[in-house]
């Protein structure tokens, strides 16, 4: 059974050096999780393959741009391509009147429903629950509320030793409080927008450097940890994965158009 990740987006902010804003896409046994929708995600969808149809959850982490402007649009090819199944969308509360603000002034009534679900900020919080996955939002430091999200398997199929899990933890500063909720994690996403030289920038700003999410994984006994949301000023980000990988060496880059297998 699949339980795999693509990378969809990797940059902070602004589109740069060929990287697009933050969105993964999540396949738990064909069932398909969206996980930001940053601007240019159906694009980055259509370039890999992804039926836009075929998805029936989407997380937003935090209401920063760079995380949830391509939704609107999302949303509009869906009502456009006559979708008729119900989506579900976790996200903080205020999205809900965005969504319907854009709606209204475009004169547009969706072809299918949204269920919303308004994330909470403190503690875990469980999204979905089915007879295979289990997904909890949990709180990370950040400038707006912002949540991880942890995906984790549970009655794994007799083929797979482990109960598979994905943590995705953006836009958030030094927290080891996100420890307990991602312990043991399979493979952990956690930004990486900075260097160690700019860690007082990273602090200011409650973002991470690849060696302060390196830490993290370290300290939560993560399997892998896939980094991303690289700062613009990184053309070549592999100084910042030898960084992570000087304290985590199972560290990787968040590369657009991966498809991570997760054991």
């Amino acid at each position: 059974m699949t339980f795999s990740l693509t990378v969809l987006g990797s940059n902070a902010a602004i589109p740069a050096n060929n990287r697009n804003l933050s969105a993964h896409l999540l396949n738990a046994n064909e069932r398909l999780f969206l996980i930001d929708c940053g601007e240019g995600t159906q694009h980055q969808l259509r370039k890999y393959h992804v039926s836009i149809g075929k998805i029936r959850h989407v997380l937003i982490s935090h209401l920063h741009g760079d995380h949830f402007f391509g939704l609107i649009g999302l949303l509009n090819s869906m009502h456009l391509l006559g979708r008729r199944e119900v989506l579900h969308l976790y996200a903080p509360a205020r999205l809900q009147e965005i969504i319907d603000i854009q709606l209204d002034a475009s004169l547009t009534r969706l072809n299918f429903q949204i269920v919303f679900q308004p994330l909470c900020f403190e503690g875990l919080q469980l999204l979905f629950e089915n007879e295979r996955l289990q997904v909890h939002s949990f709180p990370l430091l950040h400038s707006v509320p912002a949540c991880g999200f942890i995906f984790r398997e549970i009655n794994p199929p007799r083929n797979v030793p482990l109960a598979r899990s994905y943590a995705y933890c953006s836009d958030t500063g030094y927290c080891e409080q996100i420890i307990p909720y991602i312990t043991e994690v399979g493979l952990l996403y956690h930004e990486a927008t900075f260097m160690q030289d700019l860690a007082s920038a990273a602090a200011d700003k409650l973002h991470s450097t690849a060696m302060e999410a390196a830490a993290i994984a370290l300290k939560a006994r993560a399997r892998k940890l896939l980094v991303g949301h690289f700062s613009a000023r990184y053309e070549d980000v592999e100084p910042l994965v030898a960084e992570a990988r000087t304290i985590f060496p199972e560290t990787y880059p968040a590369e657009e158009g991966s498809v991570i297998n997760i054991f």
